[in-house]
Formats: structure tokens, sequence, C-alpha cells
């Protein structure tokens, strides 16, 4: 009895080794045959990926030229405050094309103004600076929740496909289910990729102008005492 089960087993084994196709590749298959496998749901997804990347690098640069921060500039142009060397302290920040620099050049102006007067002035000009470092930031938080869910759409609407043929063939296949999932998922994983990708940007980004920010607060007391001076002497 024990003989014969075995004999059965190995007979369905063999026969079921038979029945599944293999590629004489190696069952290898390119990257831009898998990525088109996906669906037509994958051309959003690879447009948005195109737009997150622009940002990032875009927007990566563009801070990297409005957020420098020189310590030694800094003594400087506060060293030129304090001795009432306005005029170089003005020529100097002019010549600079940083967000710091434009939100000191707002300051100065207001010297001999009273203290909270001043302190207004440097915080209305750090949002105003803040609004335009983050112009377009929004998109890519917009895009790390627009990928994925696009991504879950095209692997749903893949599933339903699937089952829809079923019902039609009455064919419960292990290969077919298998082979439409797959395929299917290539979209959700695509889609969390740049999802992913572009969430970490926009995080990655505002935390350099909440960085800067920070910074600017902190230069902001030590200016405040230096313009004190001049109210004192009026």
């Amino acid at each position: 009895m024990l003989v014969n089960i075995l004999l059965v087993a190995q007979d369905i084994v063999t026969e079921g080794t038979q029945q599944i196709p293999v590629n004489s590749a190696g069952a290898e298959i390119s990257f831009f045959s898998l990525m088109l496998k996906g669906g037509y749901i994958l051309f959003p997804i690879f447009i948005l990926s195109f737009i997150a990347f622009f940002l990032i690098i875009q927007k990566s640069l563009f801070l990297r030229e409005n957020l420098k921060f020189d310590r030694k500039a800094i003594d400087y142009l506060n060293e030129n405050i304090r001795n009432g060397n306005l005029d170089a302290a003005n020529k100097y920040l002019n010549s600079q094309s940083t967000s710091f620099a434009r939100i000191y050049q707002k300051a100065i102006r207001k010297i001999g103004k009273p203290a909270k007067e001043v302190e207004n002035t440097i915080e209305s000009a750090s949002n105003i600076e803040v609004s335009r470092l983050s112009k377009n930031l929004g998109y890519l938080g917009l895009i790390a929740g627009i990928a994925p869910m696009l991504g879950f759409i095209g692997t749903i609407s893949g599933i339903i496909k699937i089952f829809y043929n079923i019902s039609l063939t009455d064919n419960i296949s292990i290969g077919i289910i298998s082979g439409g999932l797959y395929e299917k998922m290539i979209s959700s994983g695509s889609g969390l990729i740049v999802g992913v990708i572009a969430f970490t940007g926009y995080h990655l980004l505002n935390m350099s102008i909440t960085k800067f920010i920070s910074r600017v607060e902190e230069e902001a007391f030590e200016l405040l005492e230096i313009l004190s001076k001049y109210q004192h002497e009026d």
C-alpha cells in the first residue's frame, strides 16, 4: 500500500513538473518588459517620478544657494553695524543674494525704531523668505500621497480583471492567478517607490528650511542687541 501511494505521488509530481512552462532563457525578464506588464497606470506614475526628481534637484540647488550661512561674514556684518559703519554693511548685503542678507537688510532699515518693531520686521521678513523657499514644495507632498494610491488602483483594477476572466473561463489555475497578480503588483511597487522618494525629499528640504529659520532666530537676538545701541543714542 505504501509503495502504491509513493508511486502515485511521484506520478503527480512528474506530471505537474511537465506542465510547468520553462523559459529557455532561464526565466529571466528585462526591466523594461517587466514595467510594461504593470499596465497603463504606470504612465502617470512615471510622470510623477520625473516631476518629483526634477523638484528635488531644482529645490536642492535653490536652497543651497539661498541658505548660505557664513559665520565670518556675519561677524564682519555685525561688527560694521556695531561701529556705525552702515554703508559698508549695506554694501555687503546688497552684494549678497541669500535669504539671510534679505532679512538683515529689512532689519537694518528699522535702525532707531523700537525693539519690538525691529523684531516684528525680522519675523515678517523671515516668513516671507520661508514662503519663497517653500514654493512648489507642496507638490512633492502631493506626489508622496498620490503615487502610492495610483499604484494601488492599478493593482486593484488588475485583480478585478483576473477574477472577471476566471468567472468567464471557470479556470482557477494557480498560474493564471499568480501570473496576473505579479504583473499588477508592479504598479503598487512603483507607486510606493515614487511615494517614498517624494516623501523623503519633501521632509529633507523642509528640514533644511526649518534649520535655517532657527539659525536666523539665534542671530536675531545678537542683531537686536546691536541695534538697541542706536535707540539709546537717540
